[in-house]
């Protein structure tokens, strides 16, 4: 982290103090992102984007405010800021009715850098970028391979008004990847994302990617002699990386605090369970948690962006709402500790109530055990499309294959096919949860107005319940 961008933060708590403000928060940040597009063996692009700031977030009056600064480089532009936001804050304020209240937190002064065996570099992005497309393109029926492998080395720096000084230095690495087949006038594309907190190791380690290319270019082309589904209602066995689209979709936007408060309505949607903590709203075998510890994860942290220490955090337990995602200030509200979910993409914008690592809890059940009990149903495998309605309750998720379950053998392969349901029906069908628990990168959801686009993880096990499927073309 620069100094520079340290002493600009620390110095805008002084003055937001000595300007009589009830609480500030800065964040600086700096990131460096190299990215690499590689399609059907021809690199598109190398880029290298640097980028750093500082985000000030302020309450005066009872009122938030925020204001940014790209590539500060003097004090007057930060007072200059401070000034601009208590004038906002002072305005807003003549129109507030709530109360100005934050649960409290402990101050923090730590350093904290991430775990990275092995630094990224360009070469070696190159190297495994082209590795993936030679293996995608060289599969039979394959007309396009993309690749793109891509690393940021972030360095973030939060201090506050009450303290806390915190430095946390971290590495992610990425590689999306896709395969798209033809034959007889019919398209089929194959997508994944692999990767994570960390060094070259997040796509390198087991030849992780390679071996990822090789399996979506393969799917594919047997794709293109797949049969369609039938519509019916029926037993569903989900693999883990549909499963962690399915819990990011409706069991983790709805636990963001703010959205159920009707905070996020106007632009995102709000929540289908309002109001029941402490009720059933799925079967016993349902639990789900939020976890940004899982190291090596998208969503692993240690302090989110106010200072909060996170920690696992049970949503649902044995089927019962538990908690939702809560920052300080609706921590207050729902007399719940904050649990350390609060994230803006950058410096540049406000942090909101966001997923770290949402999960459902590992089960004992062998995945082959759960097939073989289904006389007619389906096994859905990786996630694709969801649309879910504004309360998250009616929800269909696109898969990017399926296949037929026949009296506990897997049969026909199945292409195009979409998953349907409603949320409480759905969740309180669940009978099994597998023992094969994993976590998805997710590097694209989206929140917030300004949109906020941001990086997590999302997981769980294979899980059976009951569904409607269908194909769609």
């Amino acid at each position: 982290m620069d100094t520079q961008l340290v002493e600009l933060a620390d110095y805008a708590i002084k003055y937001a103090n000595d300007s009589k403000t009830q609480y500030c928060d800065v964040r600086s940040e700096e990131q460096e992102r190299v990215s690499v597009l590689i399609e059907n063996g021809e690199t598109e692009y190398v880029r290298t984007i640097n980028d750093s700031g500082i985000g000030i977030r302020l309450v005066k009056d009872g009122t938030w405010s925020f204001s940014s600064i790209t590539n500060p480089k003097s004090k007057e532009q930060v007072k200059r800021a401070i000034d601009e936001a208590i004038k906002n804050s002072v305005h807003y304020a003549k129109d507030k009715k709530e109360l100005f209240s934050l649960y409290p937190n402990t101050s923090v002064e730590k350093k904290i850098d991430y775990k990275v065996v092995e630094k990224p570099n360009l070469d070696e992005l190159i190297k495994v970028g082209m590795s993936c497309d030679k293996i995608i393109s060289n599969t039979p029926k394959i007309i396009k391979s993309v690749t793109n492998p891509w690393y940021t080395n972030n360095s973030k720096y939060f201090s506050n008004s009450e303290g806390s000084k915190i430095l946390q230095n971290f590495s992610d690495v990425v590689i999306d990847m896709i395969a798209t087949a033809h034959e007889s006038g019919l398209t089929q594309s194959v997508n994944i994302t692999e990767g994570g907190r960390g060094g070259m190791e997040q796509i390198t380690k087991g030849d992780k990617a390679q071996n990822s290319a090789q399996e979506i270019a393969k799917k594919a082309s047997k794709l293109l002699s797949a049969k369609p589904a039938k519509e019916e209602k029926a037993t569903v066995v989900m693999n883990p990386d549909f499963v962690s689209l399915l819990t990011h979709e409706i069991l983790g936007h709805p636990s963001e605090a703010d959205r159920v408060l009707g905070k996020e309505m106007a632009w995102a949607g709000g929540a289908w369970w309002k109001g029941k903590i402490g009720e059933k709203i799925g079967s016993e075998k349902l639990n789900v948690f939020d976890d940004p510890t899982i190291e090596e994860s998208l969503g692993w942290y240690y302090f989110d962006d106010e200072g909060v220490q996170t920690k696992k955090t049970a949503l649902v337990e044995e089927g019962v709402l538990n908690n939702h995602m809560q920052n300080r200030e609706t921590g207050k509200i729902f007399n719940k500790e904050p649990t350390g979910n609060m994230r803006a993409t950058n410096y540049r914008f406000m942090p909101l109530i966001r997923m770290a690592c949402t999960c459902i809890g590992n089960g004992d059940w062998n995945v082959d055990e759960m097939i073989k009990e289904v006389k007619n149903g389906y096994l859905v495998s990786n996630m694709k499309i969801p649309s879910i309605d504004m309360k998250r309750y009616n929800w269909s998720i696109s898969c990017q294959y399926a296949q037929k379950i026949e009296n506990g053998e897997v049969t026909d392969l199945l292409r195009d096919v979409i998953v349907m349901g409603t949320a409480p029906e759905f969740f309180q069908s669940i009978d099994a949860c597998g023992n094969d628990f994993a976590v998805r990168p997710i590097t694209n959801c989206g929140k917030g107005d300004p949109m906020q686009s941001m990086i997590m993880g999302n997981g769980g096990p294979s899980i059976r319940g009951v569904a409607t499927v269908k194909s769609v073309n």
